[in-house]
Formats: structure tokens, sequence, C-alpha cells
């Protein structure tokens, strides 16, 4: 592998757009549109979680109520993240990470 040197020159045009954003079209942004894209990035984080939460639940082949018994986690907060409602936060959202990675040892340690 080589090693290739490069010197930035902050007078150069160029080297101004990299990394940068575009000040005009900030300054242009009202506040409902950045918090209707809020809302939006919101929500696709709330349905990715919700995703996971169900595929790690598939992969374990239990239904929402066998799954709820297994972790010790209520019924309704299942279904509320599966939904998109809710998202799990903290120890759950730690759970969730081992049961995908190494389901086995998980469940074992749960019972």
């Amino acid at each position: 592998m080589s090693t290739v040197r490069v010197t930035i020159d902050p007078a150069d045009p160029n080297f101004r757009s990299v990394g940068r954003i575009d000040a005009a079209r900030v300054d242009a942004t009202s506040e409902k549109e950045i918090a209707t894209q809020q809302g939006a990035d919101e929500l696709e984080a709330l349905q990715d979680a919700a995703k996971f939460t169900r595929r790690v639940r598939k992969r374990l082949g239990l239904s929402q109520t066998e799954f709820s018994q297994r972790i010790d986690v209520s019924l309704d907060t299942i279904r509320n993240w599966e939904q998109g409602k809710r998202s799990p936060t903290g120890a759950a959202k730690a759970l969730l990470k081992i049961l995908d990675r190494a389901p086995e040892a998980a469940l074992a340690a749960l019972e």
C-alpha cells in the first residue's frame, strides 16, 4: 500500500466545498421544514426498530406471546415495539442485539 500526501489549501475553492454545507440552503430552511424532517427521521428510526424486533422474534420461531414470556416483557410492549409505536431502549435494546447474534446462549441465560 502506498501513502499519498495531500496538501489542503483553504484558499483553493475546490477544497472549500468538501465536507461543507450549503449555507444558503440552510438559511432558507424554515423551522416548520426542520420540524417536519425531524418527525420523518424519528418515524423512520421507530420503523427500523420495529422491523428489527419482529425479525429477531421470527428468527427465534416464537409468537409474540411466547417471546414476551421468554424475555419477561409484557405482550403490549412487544406489540408496541413491533408496530413502531415505541422503541426498545437500554437493556431491552441490548437484549435484542444479543438474541439476534447469539440466540441459544441468550435464551439459555434467560431460563
